[in-house]
């Protein structure tokens, strides 16, 4: 058994602290942000919501919707700093996403088919968040990215229905459904990474004032607009932007003619830093481990090349040409079988003996926990739904009939985290590129598949690193294995559901 050496003790020694220290302080400003509310679980129907307030709180009501793959943690920064503000916070998810049992379903490319349904979902949680006092409450609407499309439309059938939305924000909006009178009180908050999105805002401004600009805010007889800018920030930041928080705590409080006072308590600096501790603490753990003596050879050029390419050209087009979907989620049915076919020819080209040497059964487990319960947990409380209903666990024993071969074979093809980094790359953008290629080829049924190479490179990026630490001490099968477990798991939880017809 190899010994760890007194200067690598001491450094691990170091880190654990620091990690230890980074948790620490980022757990106690994030349920700093929380304390003084009350968190109570409110199902409209089958659709799972949250209650956020203060006790007693009598404030207005404010309906929050996260976007496409998104779930309520995610929209907590917007939540919480607006239940401290006062506010009656009724967050859910959509049909498909998060805890909601119910897939999605309908022509997701028809404003009568997945659209209209969504639009039925969200007016129920309106009327259940009116009907929280008597007389009904006044409501206003916050969402995200897709969501946005969805509440302006539930704002329309609202008013049309004689039950006005007093408000509402879109945050990334685009929306068909915007004119120049409706929504009548609307704000836009774009993160400055959205061109496009910043360009569909301007154009809703413009629609009551053609002169504005970003930042104004554009009025006429019965009409409020504004868009405004979230400095530094994309598609996903934008969620966790002191601006963007501040921007909709204003406009809401001008809406309901309220002052709402304190500073805005920010999440997004504080998940990054519990986040990152709980990986950079998966490393002193791993050297605890005991090291594995069968230290993998470099695999030869000849063979390592091969073995990258040759199942990124094959499998799109073969597989796009034999799938036939059968699970009730977007494309993880797609994605398991392009996983196991790209291990298999990788493992013909390898060579079967690299995969039977060593097995670490403490590195597989201390992997699974530390990157299903331990990081999976801090995600699902402060980040995005990671726990899922029991609807889903089929589909994550699924997903692992093609991810944890395709780990194996990455782990032996990249020296059990040994490799290069130019082969650890190499190895890694294939993959990504044959799933682009295999969507390119066809886009009706694998447009999906684009959505979720952020989510796989978010993996191989946390996942990948804390399987690194794990490989070089257990060797290939402990973090193949234990990878290819984790990663079906996030995809299993990531893929909204979603039944045809």
């Amino acid at each position: 058994m190899m010994r760890v050496r007194p200067a690598a003790r001491t450094v691990n020694l170091v880190l654990a602290l620091l990690a230890l220290l980074a948790i620490a302080i980022s757990v106690f400003r994030l349920e700093t942000a929380r304390s003084g509310l009350e968190f109570q679980e409110m199902p409209v129907g089958s659709t799972p919501a949250t209650l956020i307030r203060k006790p007693n709180s009598e404030g207005p009501v404010v309906v929050i919707a996260h976007g496409f793959a998104g779930s309520r943690p995610m929209m907590q920064a917007y939540a919480l700093n607006l239940a401290q503000a006062g506010y009656t916070v009724l967050a859910f998810d959509f049909e498909g996403h998060g805890r909601n049992p119910v897939p999605m379903s309908g022509a997701i490319d028809s404003i009568d088919g997945t659209t209209t349904l969504l639009v039925a979902e969200t007016r129920r949680v309106i009327a259940a968040g009116r009907n929280l006092g008597q007389p009904p409450r006044p409501v206003a609407l916050l969402g995200h990215s897709m969501a946005t499309d969805i509440l302006v439309r539930a704002s329309l059938a609202e008013e049309a229905a004689g039950m006005p939305i007093a408000a509402v924000v879109a945050i990334s909006m685009f929306s068909g459904a915007v004119t120049a009178t409706e929504p009548a009180r609307l704000l836009m908050i774009t993160g400055q990474g959205e061109p496009r999105l910043r360009e569909a805002a301007l154009d809703a401004l413009h629609m009551v004032q053609p002169d504005t600009r970003e930042g104004d805010t554009a009025t006429k007889p019965g009409v409020a607009r504004r868009a405004v800018v979230a400095p530094g920030v994309e598609h996903v930041g934008v969620l966790f932007s002191g601006t963007g928080v501040r921007e909709a705590r204003d406009w809401l409080d001008g809406t309901f003619g309220r002052a709402s006072e304190g500073d805005i308590q920010p999440t997004g600096p504080w998940i990054l830093l519990l986040l990152g501790g709980i990986v950079l603490l998966m490393r002193p753990l791993a050297h605890a481990l005991p090291a594995t003596e069968n230290v993998p050879e470099a695999l030869p050029a000849v063979r390592f090349w091969p073995a990258i390419l040759l199942p990124a050209l094959l499998v799109p087009p073969v597989g796009t040409g034999l799938y036939q979907p059968f699970l009730p989620v977007l494309v993880a049915d797609y994605l398991a079988g392009h996983l196991a076919a790209y291990a298999l020819i990788q493992m013909l080209i390898v060579g079967w003996r690299r995969f039977t040497s060593g097995f670490s059964l403490a590195g597989v487990a201390l992997l699974v926990f530390w990157g299903i319960a331990v990081f999976g947990l801090a995600m699902d409380r402060y980040a995005a739904s990671f726990l899922p209903h029991a609807g889903r666990l089929s589909v994550i024993l699924i997903l692992c009939l093609g991810t944890i071969p395709f780990m194996l074979a990455d782990s032996v093809l990249t020296g059990a985290g040994r490799g290069t980094l130019v082969r650890r790359l190499a190895a890694r953008v294939a993959l990504l590129a044959s799933l682009a290629g295999a969507a390119m080829l066809d886009p009706p049924r694998l447009m999906f598949l684009f959505i979720i190479l952020p989510v796989m490179v978010l993996f191989f990026l946390v996942h990948g690193l804390m399987g690194r630490w794990i490989g070089q001490r257990s060797g290939a099968l402990a973090a193949g294995i234990g990878l290819g477990l984790c990663l079906a798991w996030a995809l299993g939880v990531s893929f909204p559901l979603f039944r045809a017809g």
